[in-house]
């Protein structure tokens, strides 16, 4: 929009496609291909099969993906639950209280994730919060890691919104619980939709954090496909990896379309 003439127009889409195809495009491409492949011979994966997602089909990969559905959705949830309440109420403080909640949200981005990881397998290994072997620290990793992304997302929106719709809801007599449930909760569905969908993708492809404390019997998608690389089976990482991304995909593409309506109410 920036760009007036149709040539500088021309050489920014050209930059564009020169850029993305080799950083973004391509590597994803040749996982794609490398998953209907048998041997790696040349420039490109070679061997042409279906062998890899039949395996899929019939063997652990399906339990690993429901795994991390699983894992991800209550993971969301619990992120967009926290993450909004500590945004509402962080907007009612006064600026170093505010600056204190951003940064107690922000401190699990701010390290590895697999320090988070040691953290909760350490706090959670001795009684009277034993979690440690179970599913249940796993989805308190995955929340942990991606609550800031959600806090940050309502935040955001919460100084975007104009404050005419609650002072005149106010005004009108309604109590602050209506004006939050039917005023401004409906206004922020956008973002909280958005926030929903980033918590979801991330929880998905969470892997350091989880290498530390998921116990044998809910092991997520991304951790079985590091197992299978790692013992050399690159081809049949590959097809996890893609069903990985397509899950993942059409989970974001409902969300995208649930966030269009409620944009356009």
């Amino acid at each position: 929009m920036l760009v007036h003439s149709k040539g500088a127009r021309r050489a920014v889409w050209a930059l564009f496609f020169v850029l993305f195809l080799p950083v973004f495009a391509l590597p994803l491409l040749v996982i794609v291909a490398a998953s209907f492949a048998t041997s790696w011979s040349g420039a490109l994966p070679s061997g042409p099969t279906l062998v890899h997602y039949q395996d899929i089909a019939h063997g652990d990969a399906g339990q690993a993906l429901l795994t991390s559905v699983l894992t991800a959705l209550a993971a969301s949830a619990g992120a967009l639950t926290v993450g909004t309440w500590a945004a509402l109420a962080a907007e009612r403080l006064g600026r170093r209280a505010r600056r204190l909640v951003d940064g107690l949200f922000l401190l699990p981005v701010a390290v590895p994730s697999v320090v988070v990881g040691l953290s909760l397998l350490v706090a959670f290994s001795q009684p009277p919060f034993l979690l440690n072997g179970t599913p249940q620290i796993v989805i308190i990793a995955h929340t942990v890691l991606v609550t800031a992304f959600a806090y940050q997302s309502v935040t955001a929106a919460l100084t975007r919104l104009d404050p005419a719709y609650e002072q005149s809801a106010a005004g009108l007599g309604a109590r602050p619980g209506y004006v939050l449930w039917r005023v401004k909760l409906p206004l922020l569905l956008p973002s909280l939709t958005a926030a929903a969908g980033l918590c979801f993708a991330l929880s998905m492809g969470e892997l350091s954090a989880t290498m530390m404390i998921y116990p044998p019997d809910w092991m997520p998608l991304p951790v079985q496909i590091f197992a299978t690389t790692d013992r050399g089976s690159l081809f049949a990482g590959a097809a996890l990896a893609v069903t990985l991304m397509a899950a993942t995909l059409i989970v974001l593409l409902g969300v995208s379309r649930i966030r269009t309506k409620a944009a356009y109410r």
